[in-house]
């Protein structure tokens, strides 16, 4: 059964820092993109989620303008993890945060990690 399965979401405050896992399972990791989106809390329809970074089969980084320089995104193909260090963390960066996955027939998310940022 194809998976994910995120971790690390929390309550940081403003300037914090967060790290989020993804755990895959079900198809060959190593050989497809991974990807971060997130979901704002006023945004609740599926497509408006927001393409946050991307990490592809070669390790080619790309990143949402507004992320760029505080988050990396960074996978580990031995234990079919993906990552996302999040630093200097703004409020507007309060979402829920899924992983995905494109295969050939499907794509595949996670059920969300929510990382809310306040004082």
């Amino acid at each position: 059964q194809r998976r994910l399965v995120e971790s690390g979401g929390g309550l940081v405050p403003p300037g914090g820092s967060l790290i989020l896992s993804c755990a895959a399972s079900g198809f060959t990791f190593s050989a497809y993109a991974m990807r971060w989106y997130r979901q704002a809390p006023e945004n609740q329809r599926e497509n408006q989620r927001e393409l946050v970074a991307t990490i592809e089969s070669d390790n080619n980084t790309n990143y949402l303008d507004s992320v760029k320089g505080r988050f990396i995104i960074s996978r580990d193909n031995a234990k079919n993890m993906v990552y996302l260090q999040m630093n200097s963390l703004k409020p507007e960066d309060t979402a829920v945060y899924y992983c995905n996955v494109r295969l050939p027939f499907r794509t595949v998310w996670g059920q969300g990690t929510q990382v809310t940022v306040s004082s």
